[in-house]
């Protein structure tokens, strides 16, 4: 979506990726506060219901494209788990990062996979979060059944964890696409006048 804004408005080359850095910079810093934010308010499990970095990594995708979007969907766990290991425990667990820089890729990707369709029609969001969601989930499940033997989880709790976050994904589902479709407003408003 924010490729489409920023070709009609000419930007040049090194224009668009600063404005994409800056963007995606932004995100994966939502991607590290807005966790915390959530532990703070709804306790140590807020996470895994919620989960509060799968919303900022929707929104990247929708917003910047599959590409732009799978380094903030791989990015985002990477330094949220950087940046809380130095204060303490990281945020997700070591044994669960690999997994969710993998699942977190999926859902940024295939929510990318819809951006020029969003900038066109911005209602386009919601089949494209709800894939992300599915095909992520999907994405997380699979790996888990596939490396069992070495993973920290079994297929029923990697389940288990799936059905926790299913609020979360409700509220995502309806969430990310009045965002994007608000972000979209603010940034057309100028080609209406």
């Amino acid at each position: 979506m924010i490729e489409s804004v920023l070709q009609r408005a000419r930007c040049s080359f090194f224009e668009k990726v600063t404005i994409k850095s800056l963007i995606a910079v932004g995100i994966v810093a939502l991607s590290v506060l807005l966790p915390q934010l959530v532990h703070v308010l709804a306790g140590p499990s807020g996470g895994m219901t919620w989960m509060p970095m799968y919303l900022s990594v929707l929104l990247g995708g929708c917003l910047l494209g599959w590409a732009w979007g799978l380094g903030v969907g791989i990015a985002s766990p990477v330094c949220s788990f950087l940046i809380t290991s130095s204060f303490g425990e990281g945020m997700p667990a070591a044994s669960r990062l690999p997994f969710m820089i993998a699942e977190l890729a999926v859902f940024a990707a295939v929510s990318g996979l819809f951006s020029k369709k969003i900038a066109q029609n911005s209602w386009t969001a919601f089949p494209a979060v709800l894939l992300a969601q599915v095909a992520g989930r999907s994405f997380f499940f699979l790996l888990v059944v596939l490396f069992q033997s070495v993973a920290p989880f079994t297929p029923a709790v990697a389940w288990s964890q799936i059905q926790s976050g299913f609020l979360g994904m409700i509220v995502q589902a309806v969430l990310v696409p009045f965002a994007v479709m608000g972000i979209a407003k603010l940034l057309t408003r100028g080609d209406n006048g």
